[in-house]
């Protein structure tokens, strides 16, 4: 059973800072490429960024220089630092894994830029 288990949304001022975290097993998290995907009220899933087991990132344009990820081994957990944040970064943040051709998503955390 695939378990990822997100934490760290909240509610946040325009150009503040929030980080979220993603934990699930060591197994998926030493073999799988990890991924932040967000879906906005109205608007589809976006991937916002990903990293490989080698480290190798991937990132949405319009969150680049903003937001970072990265991996803990020790921790099997995945991160993402999203500062500057804009009231459009409004969206439930879910952590992914693709194992095959099986997506597996996280519950889902809320993230809400707002003054």
């Amino acid at each position: 059973q695939v378990q990822l288990v997100e934490s760290g949304g909240g509610l946040v001022q325009p150009g503040g800072s929030l980080r979220l975290s993603c934990v699930t097993s060591e197994y998926i998290f030493s073999f799988y490429t990890m991924g932040w995907y967000r879906q906005a009220p109205g608007k589809q899933r976006e991937l916002v960024a990903s990293i490989t087991r080698g480290r190798i990132t991937n990132y949405a344009d319009s969150v680049k220089g903003r937001f970072t990820i990265s991996r803990d081994n020790a921790k099997n957990t995945v991160y993402l630092q999203m500062n500057s944040l804009k009231p459009e970064d409004t969206a439930v943040y879910y952590c992914n894994t693709l194992i095959g051709s099986m997506n597996y998503w996280g519950q889902g955390t809320q993230v809400t830029v707002s003054s």
